[in-house]
């Protein structure tokens, strides 16, 4: 009867645990998504930086033609005159996943705009991998350290960054994928269950379609994988785990148009495919050592290694020859500037001018995860006790992550699940002890003698007299077990006898009466953990009290820490910008100015040249045609328009003119301090260009090493058409030419321009539009005259040339 309210009431309590659990699942899902409406609450519903443009213009495209239209588009409208072929050079996850849901609500008659439903995916994709980080921790550390995990996914600052309402870039779905994929692969490996494998390939699938960050997820798997073998945790959970996410993720992966035969040609995927062949061989070790005696076995072993070996040779010297026919060794820039962090500057200087390609700083690390940075390292502590193949994937995790954190400040937002899962673990191990602790010590305050520490689990404290009588039913259990040892009965003979006495030290002969007394002490010393031990585990009430007050204050100082970035630091999109002074807000909405300026005083099929960060926003909201754009795909393309900038103006008009160009567009933020302009950025666009067309040098826009732009600048850097095309009519402004940027006066003041000329400025002078001059026509009879004059005159005509033109 007591039996039957034990069980009882434990199930009342495990059903309670799981309705509470779903409930703070809801909350921790609501606040992922409410934090992240800053932006659209304090400014507007709108698409916030560069790429997020282009994948809107896509979906868009999506929604009003269809799928077989969007894989076959031809956009014209990019890359003048090339021209690139969307569905072969995008990765269409999120788009299909906007476009998707776009359909499903207008399926349910809920007319909500393309823009609208592009704006709240990302917000609705965070709540996503909150639960999905739930899943992950819960299956390597329980349910309570999963929950810790996801309300602090929930909130960390790095993953806010990618995922505030209006950031719709790929990051915004991909890591939602990431962390899923992750779940599967490890619910598999606890279960062994071919059905969770599969949807893991299915998953996988999603990433490789979401991102190109899926070779993360397709190296670090196999490096688990190769971890579990060397360290002897082979098991068929294993196999099942990681053989079907080989074959059927290759498989799905090539199917996206955008990665097609790289998925098995690349280096990034070679490593799977290596520990995919490891992986069979120790699988055929272990099935013959089931089945062969151990002679025939060490036989066995001889030739299965030993064939293995040569595969394994000649699938490597297949892999080198692949691997030596490319420039790169088959890997892509990307991944070199990852595993040589000098390599993009170096080779690439497309990757390294782009600011998320660079290190973090120190600060960084506290701004995007702050007070995680102190919790990962006793979450690791934690995943030792005790160390499972799970917990052992998360610390490989969090150590890869942590390094490429550190080379691309981009992949913070890698680092921030895994951080945020060590932490979780931390945070819930700590709040264990602590709270074990407490009980343990409440009875000794209120008169009654003390619980046993170690009989006092996380999910609550157990009876005094259940412990007893648990303790009972297990000395009977013991002496039954030792009367059958003792008559050697139930036992086979051979293996399963040996099996026992090499694991539970039972004596091979028969025991004597004098040893039972010995061998009845030293059984229970292999059941029964020493009460000594477990009271280790308790902690004086005052220490466990303060520590939780500090804990609590921790987390306290971590809300208001990733609150505070949600509403400041990252809600402000890009393309609205805001200033606090004295005299209040000042917004700043020159980008949207100068874009429908182009799109209402400029022909349909006028071309746009401005420098590749914004050729996605021209095309999407001018609707013009660019020259180059963010996909930066094609290097000589670039590097074309920065040697345009980078000339004098007359070579500058000769470059643009033979690309059919019609308007040049730049950023200047020299009169409001706006730093990220194109004098800021003028010198990649002169080491990029240089990396073509060896004309162009950096030295000669240096001064003694120094970039200037005042009176000490270069007559090189001073005659280039970006210098005049920022700095034209500046001196109107303040009679000074003060840039508020660079905290200087300008070298040259007054020029004039030849061959552009000026046809509009926005309010704040922060976008300047100038059109190409139509070259001047040839005048035969004035040609003829200037031949048969003499050189007196023409001598004296240069002369009076160089007097009416003062600023050349």
């Amino acid at each position: 009867m007591a039996a039957s309210e034990d069980a009882k009431s434990s199930s009342l309590r495990y059903a309670f645990g799981n309705v509470l659990s779903v409930f703070i699942l809801l909350l921790i899902g609501v606040l992922a998504f409410s934090i992240r409406i800053f932006s659209v609450i304090k400014y507007e519903s709108v698409i916030h930086e560069f790429d997020p443009y282009f994948n809107y213009r896509v979906t868009q495209y999506l929604t009003k033609n269809g799928i077989y239209d969007f894989w076959n588009w031809f956009d014209d409208r990019t890359w003048y005159p090339l021209g690139r072929v969307i569905g072969g050079t995008v990765y269409p996850g999120l788009t299909l996943t906007a476009g998707t849901m776009w359909w499903i609500l207008q399926s349910l008659n809920i007319p909500l705009s393309v823009e609208t439903v592009c704006v709240f995916t990302a917000p609705i994709f965070s709540a996503n991998a909150a639960w999905a980080t739930y899943l992950l921790t819960k299956e390597v550390k329980g349910t309570g350290a999963g929950l810790t995990a996801a309300v602090l996914l929930a909130m960390v600052p790095s993953y806010i960054s990618r995922s505030v309402a209006g950031s719709y870039d790929n990051e915004a779905v991909a890591i939602f994928a990431l962390i899923f994929t992750f779940y599967l692969y490890i619910k598999t490996l606890n279960t062994g269950s071919l059905f969770y494998a599969t949807l893991n390939a299915i998953a996988y699938f999603y990433m490789v379609c979401s991102w190109g960050g899926y070779t993360f997820i397709i190296n670090l798997i196999p490096m688990h994988v190769l971890l579990c073998i060397v360290t002897g945790r082979y098991s068929s959970r294993l196999y099942i785990a990681y053989a079907p996410l080989v074959v059927l993720g290759t498989v799905l992966a090539a199917l996206v148009p955008v990665v097609g035969f790289n998925a098995v040609m690349t280096s990034e995927h070679f490593a799977s495919f290596l520990v995919f062949i490891i992986i069979h061989v120790v699988a055929l070790v272990y099935y013959i050592k089931g089945i062969l005696s151990p002679k025939m076995f060490k036989v066995a072993v001889t030739l299965v290694v030993s064939v293995g070996l040569v595969v394994c040779g000649a699938v490597i010297a297949v892999l080198i020859a692949l691997v030596a026919s490319s420039p790169t060794l088959g890997w892509s820039g990307r991944s070199l500037s990852l595993l040589d962090p000098t390599y993009a500057s170096k080779y690439i200087p497309i990757i390294a001018s782009v600011s998320e390609h660079q290190p973090p700083t120190w600060p960084s690390y506290f701004m995007d995860i702050n007070v995680l940075a102190f919790l990962v390292p006793a979450g690791i502590i934690a995943c030792f006790l005790p160390l499972s193949d799970a917990s052992s994937f998360v610390i490989l995790y969090i150590v890869t992550s942590v390094y490429f954190s550190g080379v691309m400040v981009r992949l913070m937002l890698v680092l921030a699940p895994a951080a945020c899962i060590t932490s979780g673990i931390a945070l819930s191990a700590a709040f264990d002890v602590l709270t074990r602790s407490i009980k343990f010590q409440l009875p000794r305050l209120s008169g009654n003698p003390p619980i046993d520490a170690g009989d006092i689990n996380s999910g609550g404290g157990i009876a005094q007299n259940e412990t007893m009588r648990t303790e009972n039913k297990e000395d009977l259990t013991k002496e039954r077990l030792l009367r059958k040892v003792e008559k050697n009965e139930d036992f086979p003979k051979e293996r399963p006898l040996r099996k026992i006495e090499k694991n539970e030290d039972f004596p091979k002969e028969r025991p004597s009466k004098k040893n039972k007394k010995k061998e009845k002490e030293n059984v229970e010393k292999t059941f029964v953990k020493p009460p000594e031990e477990k009271r280790l585990l308790a902690l004086p009430l005052e220490a466990s009290v303060i520590a939780i007050f500090l804990l609590v204050l921790l987390g306290a100082f971590y809300v208001v820490h990733c609150v505070w970035a949600a509403a400041e630091a990252y809600s402000a999109p890009s393309i609205v910008l805001t200033s606090q002074s004295h005299d209040g807000l000042h917004v700043f909405d020159d980008f949207r100015e100068a874009y429908a300026w182009l799109a209402h005083n400029t022909e349909v099929d006028d071309k746009v040249a401005s420098w590749w960060d914004y050729g996605y926003q021209t095309t999407a909201m001018a609707n013009r045609t660019v020259i180059v754009d963010n996909n930066t795909w094609n290097n000589t393309h670039i590097a074309t328009v920065g040697t345009a900038m980078s000339s004098p103006e007359k070579a500058a008009w000769d470059i643009y003119n033979s690309l059919d160009v019609k308007y040049v567009l730049v950023v200047f933020g020299g009169l409001v301090g706006y730093p990220s302009d194109d004098i800021n950025k003028f010198l990649w666009m002169v080491r990029i260009g240089g990396g073509v067309f060896p004309h162009i040098k950096e030295p000669d826009y240096l001064r003694d090493g120094q970039y200037r732009i005042d009176s000490q600048a270069t007559p090189t850097m001073l005659n280039c058409l970006m210098y005049k095309l920022s700095y034209y009519r500046f001196v109107e402004t303040d009679g000074k030419g003060f840039d508020r940027v660079r905290r200087t006066e300008i070298g040259k003041k007054y020029f004039k321009l030849t061959h552009f000329e000026e046809v509009f400025t926005t309010h704040h002078w922060m976008v300047r539009i100038y059109k190409l001059k139509p070259s001047k026509n040839r005048i035969r009879g004035k040609t003829k005259k200037s031949k048969v004059k003499g050189s007196s005159t023409t001598s004296s005509k240069r002369g009076g040339s160089r007097k009416k033109n003062p600023w050349h």
